[in-house]
């Protein structure tokens, strides 16, 4: 009896199959139109080799309440760009209740906690968890904002948190040049890291933009996901937003909903690979 209630349970698995990953990388660009973003040659080429999320859409305009939304499952009631301090809980208190680490690694910033709207091609609008006053408050908390490089050193030692954010500079990002520069900038940035095979298989790397440039139409946005558990070359026609990538990551790491938007957000699906009888049964594979 207990075999066969295990073996029921593994095929239920089998038929729910969804997203399974020991690590997320969360990418967000600026500002660009779906075409606009698909015209170019490297972010085509992830499209291809990852999952298209078709219908993708920011949740509103301007940038700064996108991302809020990103890790919060709403946006607060912020509106414009301009620095907030917010209450309320986020997707860090729900990695750090589960055990998790989150780092959020953005280009230009000065560490120390800085506060400070802008500092040449880096702006606090960007980086959603130093809008939070439990981050803000919190020395320990803070330290978990970084400058860019420390991504690729944390690669390299091998000790990437649960959850990154990685956010470009103002130029690097689009909003200032244009998605021609940015994807330049990405193929250039990460293409060795998307080529690491051991990394990528237990990784799942979200590339997108918050919004659209047009403030009118559908703000539809270019998102791919790519790395573990993807079917390579895969689709999603769709609708998703923000929201759905948070309650992806809160699914795949089994930590509960923060209650708002994300807990109605459409599932990202039929782009997942069937986990294995060794991923179902909770076997990590030792040999590398």
């Amino acid at each position: 009896m207990f075999v066969a209630l295990l073996l029921f349970s593994m095929v239920t698995d089998f038929a729910h199959a969804g997203p399974r990953f020991e690590r997320v990388v969360h990418i967000v660009f600026e500002n660009a139109d779906l075409e606009d973003a698909m015209a170019q040659p490297e972010f085509a080429r992830l499209a291809r080799s990852g999952a298209w999320l078709q219908d993708f859409r920011g949740v509103t305009h301007p940038s700064q309440p996108n991302y809020i939304a990103m890790i919060a499952g709403s946006t607060l009631g912020v509106k414009l760009d301009g620095n907030v301090d917010l209450e309320g809980r986020h997707l860090g208190d729900l990695l750090r209740e589960k055990g998790m680490t989150w780092k959020a690694y953005a280009q230009g910033y000065p560490g120390n906690c800085y506060l400070g709207k802008r500092l040449g091609n880096y702006v606090r609008k960007h980086v959603p968890f130093l809008s939070f006053k439990s981050v803000q408050n919190d020395p320990q908390e803070c330290a978990r904002v970084v400058p860019a490089e420390s991504f690729f050193d944390d690669v390299r030692r091998g000790e990437l948190p649960e959850y990154s954010m990685f956010i470009p500079d103002l130029v690097d990002d689009g909003h200032d040049t244009d998605a021609a520069h940015a994807a330049r900038w990405f193929g250039a940035t990460f293409g060795a890291v998307l080529a690491d095979s051991a990394l990528v298989r237990k990784t799942l790397f979200v590339v997108t933009y918050d919004e659209s440039r047009s403030y009118i139409g559908s703000n539809r946005i270019y998102t791919v996901l790519f790395g573990a558990n993807v079917i390579p070359g895969s689709r999603m026609a769709s609708r998703a937003d923000h929201y759905s990538v948070l309650r992806m990551i809160q699914e795949g790491f089994g930590l509960g909903s923060l209650g708002k938007e994300d807990a109605r957000a459409p599932a990202i699906q039929g782009i997942w690979a069937e986990p294995s009888f060794r991923q179902v049964l909770g076997i990590r594979n030792e040999i590398q």
